[in-house]
């Protein structure tokens, strides 16, 4: 490999980094809402046992 090959592939692993640290920077701005509830609690309701039948005829 040339010194290009490698300064070029540094820079673009750093351009990455950058952008990657930029990108989770946001991510983390807003309120996590850790402290509220769901008004959803159990949403399918109680499930019923499966039955299961062999078939006649």
């Amino acid at each position: 490999m040339s010194t290009d090959d490698t300064t070029a592939s540094e820079e673009m692993k750093r351009k990455f980094r950058e952008a990657l640290d930029k990108k989770n920077a946001q991510r983390r701005t807003g309120e996590a809402h850790l402290d509220g509830d769901s008004s959803v609690h159990n949403g399918q309701g109680a499930m019923p046992k499966r039955e299961f039948r062999r078939k006649s005829g």
